[in-house]
């Protein structure tokens, strides 16, 4: 199969390329790809990985021998997580590193995530989109076979997150925690298996077994419908906490000891929090859906809030302009400064359970004040034929009524005690809703209703 000019174009999103296989991806793209990266990011080295897909073998192959023919050198780290890539490429000598992974989405698709040597992320606005017009040049040229040279830093990425989350030696001392953990059948049972000696954790595992055909389901936390087995397991079990992560568990999500999800949101706080105890002043950057509480709560620990566009290459860049300690997005993406600012689902739930050991307190009690103070939401996504138009709408129907208007990421608008963020989606084609109040459900509730059902006069759809 060739791809359409067109076609090939729909594949490459703001910050990533991915699409459905073999229609959007093939192995004719993924060598297209492995050529035009080394072309336009003078590359000679080059780590690559794969999630749990089924079709991430071939499009691995493909893109090893593209990249071979331009003249790279690969090193293949095989099925891995994506922040393992980042690691590799921050702490090794790599040139580039290239993820393959479809996330969070459905089974029969994938995608391609690509960073610089030390993890700096490749966008549209740093150079991938000339690689999708390479790419455009040189497709139907028929792949060649060639396999990279194989190669594990798997252990030095797991001794690195057990000194950093302050667990390391800590495994038969002290306190434990039961803990539910759910890799939801991608990659991240292959961390877990080797990180679950060293823990003071007793984990109780969760589909740790990588298998592209999603038997229980694609590992998206985010659908509520996929929450209930992880809060059911963490009921049975009688756990502290459970942990749930998305296919290349570069996010996790959290539930308490009663199975309740808890929205990312209020994770950025209570981890920007316990990393500024240690880091008095430091920076600490947000997205702008939904930031009240996290910026009284960075405020009060002695932290500069930054608030930045959406999406990870936005993020990493700000974070590295101002040397920040920490990013946090409501979507449950956490990124470190000392992970070369790139975001981890692995970071996130240890400082948790280390937090949870320090205070002897519950996650629920951790949040429960704060979830109170900023009751939110949660995404609310929308199908609309024209999403321009429908915020336009919204900015001319509220905007006379609001203290404080903004434009940063879609439309942001303050009222006295309520806030909203509508957005477009980057990677998809819905508009998205995030709604906020100071401590009060019933104005939330009431304030979102509204919204929403004037959206649906102008063609949106709730999802």
């Amino acid at each position: 199969m060739t791809f359409s000019s067109a076609t090939t174009l729909a594949a490459f999103k703001a910050y990533d390329i991915r699409g459905r296989v073999p229609d959007t991806l093939n192995a004719d793209l993924a060598f297209a790809l492995g050529r035009s990266l080394v072309e336009v990011l003078p590359s000679t080295s080059v780590v690559v990985g794969h999630d749990a897909r089924l079709s991430g073998p071939m499009l691995s192959d493909a893109l090893t021998a593209g990249l071979q023919a331009a003249g790279a050198k690969v090193t293949d780290i095989g099925q891995c997580g994506t922040e393992e890539i980042y690691y590799a490429a921050a702490n090794q000598p790599f040139d580039a590193g290239v993820m393959i992974t479809g996330s969070h989405n459905p089974a029969d698709e994938n995608g391609f995530k690509i960073v610089r040597g030390g993890a700096v992320p490749v966008s549209g606005d740093s150079g991938l989109n000339e690689i999708r017009d390479r790419v455009a040049q040189i497709l139907g040229v028929t792949p060649s076979k060639a396999k990279g040279d194989h190669a594990s830093f798997r252990a030095d990425y797991v001794s690195w997150l057990l000194s950093y989350s302050g667990l390391s030696g800590h495994s038969n001392t002290g306190p434990r925690l039961k803990v539910v953990a759910d890799a939801g059948n991608g990659c991240a049972g292959l961390v877990l298996k080797e990180l679950a000696e060293h823990l003071p954790f007793d984990l109780v595992p969760l589909h740790w077994e990588p298998d592209g055909n999603f038997p229980n389901g694609v590992p998206n936390p985010l659908l509520p419908e996929r929450r209930a087995t992880t809060a059911k397991a963490v009921c049975n079990a009688r756990a502290d906490f459970g942990i749930a992560w998305d296919g290349d568990f570069d996010r996790c999500f959290l539930y308490d000891g009663e199975g309740r999800f808890i929205e990312g949101y209020y994770c950025i706080g209570m981890l920007a929090a316990e990393l500024l105890r240690e880091h008095p002043g430091a920076k600490i950057v947000h997205d702008p859906r939904v930031y009240w509480n996290t910026r009284d709560v960075v405020l009060a620990a002695g932290g500069v809030p930054v608030m930045c566009k959406t999406g990870h290459a936005f993020i990493k860049e700000r974070m590295r302009a101002e040397d920040a300690l920490y990013g946090g997005e409501m979507s449950a993406h956490h990124y470190f400064r000392d992970f070369a600012y790139c975001d981890s689902g692995m970071l996130p739930w240890l400082l948790v359970g280390a937090l949870l050991l320090r205070t002897g307190k519950t996650l629920a009690e951790l949040v429960a004040e704060r979830m109170a103070a900023y009751p939110c939401s949660g995404e609310i996504n929308c199908r609309v034929e024209d999403a321009k138009s429908l915020l336009q709408q919204i900015h001319d129907h509220y905007v006379s009524k609001a203290s404080v208007v903004d434009n940063l990421d879609g439309i942001n608008m303050e009222f006295k005690n309520w806030r909203f963020n509508v957005r477009m989606s980057n990677t998809e084609p819905l508009v998205r809703f995030n709604v906020e109040t100071r401590g009060s459900k019933p104005l939330l509730e009431d304030a979102t209703a509204g919204l929403l059902a004037f959206a649906a006069r102008y063609g949106a759809v709730r999802l």
